[in-house]
């Protein structure tokens, strides 16, 4: 019995045995094949991945930037904007030597022309650092060939390509086209992901921002291979070569641009002229402006700051970001409204006494006792009489049928012109006035609104967009600045060219359109602005506009001038052209002469001096010319 129980215990610890000899094998053959299946994974799903990686860790590579796109005018034939080659000069913290730091940085600031203690203000608190730090720009060849040749001396010194941009141009297309800087971390922050490098040129306003995209191209790479210590020992590297950025034609023509900058000349305000029958900007002047070359220089943090207070600030650009009441301009919206809603016939008469006395207060008209006397609408508007407006809007239309139609014009609204910044101006509502100032909206507000003043707020485009809308007999085609898009390179293929898109789309009758463009007409035949209208080469249509401001003291308004011809043209040989000069000059009611002699120069085929010297406004040229 003992022997039975003895060989049983005996087969038991031999089963035992057996069964963690299985386990045991099971676990080497599961590792072994797991093994096995990482490798095959590591060498055949994913090599590809793997084989990159070590081609990095070998490789140095190098980022060649991309020459950015040039910019034209509309006529594709005049650069606006070029490049020029420079460099730019870098240092690597970390691959400087300890004890070599302060005699390389000594020897590179001698080969720059700049101090030591330069160089140190922006790599000193990088010191372990391996990302390259930019320590100036803007350099020639020569002084980079002779970095080059002492290079050895230099480590962790690296140089790049770098081209300015120069803008052949400085005067007003400067707030057209913009300029460009260095990328803020800011600005990397939100941009790293669409391809942006901390090294990276970028638009900072106009154009040059707007289609940043457009303009950057792709950046090519360079890649050496190195040893573990980071020494090349390749004989060539293997390039990518970089995609120049797109070539841009814009809207602008250069001879109606310096046209319009010369008649506005160095008065504080802005002139627009635009094709209605497409959207298409061919010129955009704001006064004062700044030179974009500026931003090439050393120094151009402090050459920005001191254009940036200036009191005038030239870098506003008052066509799309100042804000102004639109005054009697305002006129030919009200005139629109008051023959859509047939609320007052053209026909029928108002009495302008000089003035009217209401709620306690009296308004006057411009023209003072005896006033205008009795006026129908074609009168009226010739000779923006305020008593006029004041009753059709008050007795008439009311509050909220002018700001319905003064929103259908687009006024209170974006215009979306292909700018990065623009304002939407304002139009007034009773609503509005309860909930701002707590105070119900009253007839008197009505009466300011009606000829364009109080709370109501355009830009020049504003006012464009508007006159645009009777030219189109209903349609505003949305404002616009590119009009191709081209490939780079000597063959220059157009690649997108821009069609007119629809803004605004009115209902209004097409004859309430064509009785406003004869009173418009009107208006400069035999209206306020027959004498600096007058034009013997072309037949123009549009109104005046005398804002009141406060602030500047007498002999201070701002001053409109809304016009388009020919008069007699299909829409599409129109041209329209706003100007407007600010209170803050001394008044001498230049809007108009400042109008006639761009659409002169345009049609006419002339320039700034041919243009006064056919009207006979060369003597403006030597005194102020007052006119009420």
């Amino acid at each position: 019995m003992m022997l039975d129980t003895e060989n049983a215990r005996t087969s038991l610890n031999s089963a035992e045995k057996n069964g963690k000899m299985l386990v045991l094998a099971f676990i080497i053959i599961a590792v072994f094949v797991i093994y096995i299946l990482k490798l095959f994974s590591m060498q055949v799903v994913e090599g590809e991945k793997y084989r990159s990686q070590s081609q990095n860790m070998s490789s140095k590579l190098n980022t060649i930037p991309a020459q950015r796109g040039e910019i034209f005018d509309r006529n594709a034939d005049y650069p606006l904007v070029v490049n020029i080659d420079s460099f730019a000069v870098d240092i690597t913290p970390g691959k400087i030597p300890a004890d070599r730091y302060d005699t390389v940085t000594a020897r590179l600031a001698s080969y720059l022309g700049i101090k030591k203690t330069d160089i140190d203000k922006k790599i000193k608190p990088l010191k372990m650092s391996f990302t390259a730090v930019e320590v100036k720009a803007n350099i020639p060849f020569e002084t980079i060939a002779n970095i080059a040749e002492n290079s050895y001396d230099l480590p962790g010194v690296s140089w790049r390509s770098k081209p300015n941009r120069y803008y052949v141009e400085t005067g007003s297309i400067s707030h057209v086209l913009g300029y460009v800087g260095d990328i803020t971390k800011e600005e990397m922050n939100m941009m790293w992901n669409l391809g942006y490098k901390a090294n990276s040129i970028i638009g900072k306003s106009g154009i040059e921002k707007q289609y940043d995209s457009l303009l950057q191209g792709v950046a090519g790479k360079e890649s050496w291979t190195v040893d573990a210590k980071g020494r090349i020992i390749s004989t060539k590297p293997e390039i990518t070569p970089p995609q120049s950025g797109k070539s841009l034609v814009l809207t602008i023509d250069s001879r109606i641009q310096k046209l319009a900058e010369e008649a506005l000349g160095e008065r504080v305000g802005a002139v627009v002229a635009l094709k209605p029958a497409s959207g298409e900007i061919l010129a955009m002047v704001s006064y004062p402006y700044f030179d974009a070359n500026i931003f090439n220089s050393d120094d151009s943090a402090a050459q920005y700051q001191k254009i940036a207070k200036q009191k005038n600030q030239p870098f506003l650009n008052r066509v799309v970001d100042a804000e102004y009441p639109p005054a009697s301009t305002f006129k030919t919206i009200m005139s629109t409204a008051m023959l859509a809603e047939k609320v007052f016939p053209s026909s029928k008469t108002i009495e302008c006494s000089g003035r009217i006395v209401y709620g306690g207060r009296v308004f006057n008209c411009h023209k003072k006792y005896p006033g205008h006397g009795w006026l129908d609408l074609k009168n009226g508007l010739a000779q923006s009489c305020d008593v006029y407006y004041w009753i059709v809007g008050r007795d008439y239309l009311g509050v909220d049928s002018i700001a319905s139609y003064a929103k259908e014009f687009g006024f209170g609204q974006s215009l979306q012109i292909d700018l990065p910044s623009q304002k939407e101006g304002f139009v007034p509502t009773a609503q509005w006035k309860e909930r701002r100032y707590h105070e119900k909206w009253v007839d008197g507000d009505t009466m300011n609104m009606s000829i364009g003043q109080g709370y109501t707020l355009v830009t020049p485009l504003h006012i464009a967009d508007m006159m645009a809308m009777v030219c189109n007999s209903g349609t505003i085609y949305k404002p616009h600045l590119l009009k191709e898009v081209r490939a780079p390179g000597a063959d220059a293929e157009v690649l997108e060219k821009v069609q007119p898109e629809v803004l605004h789309q009115s209902n209004v009758e097409k004859a309430v359109w064509r009785e406003v463009q004869n009173a418009l007409r009107y208006t400069i035949t035999d209206g306020s602005a027959e004498y600096p209208m007058h034009n013997k080469f072309i037949q123009i249509a549009g109104k005046t506009g005398t804002a009141e401001v406060n602030g500047y003291g007498k002999d201070h308004w701002h001053s409109w001038m809304v016009a388009y011809a020919p008069f007699d043209a299909p829409v599409e040989e129109q041209v329209i052209v706003v100007t407007l000069v600010e209170a803050v000059n001394t008044w001498e009611w230049w809007a108009p002469y400042c109008t006639n002699i761009i659409l002169q120069g345009i049609f006419a085929n002339q320039t700034y001096d041919e243009a006064i010297s056919t009207l006979g406004f060369r003597y403006l040229m030597q005194s102020n010319v007052r006119r009420e």
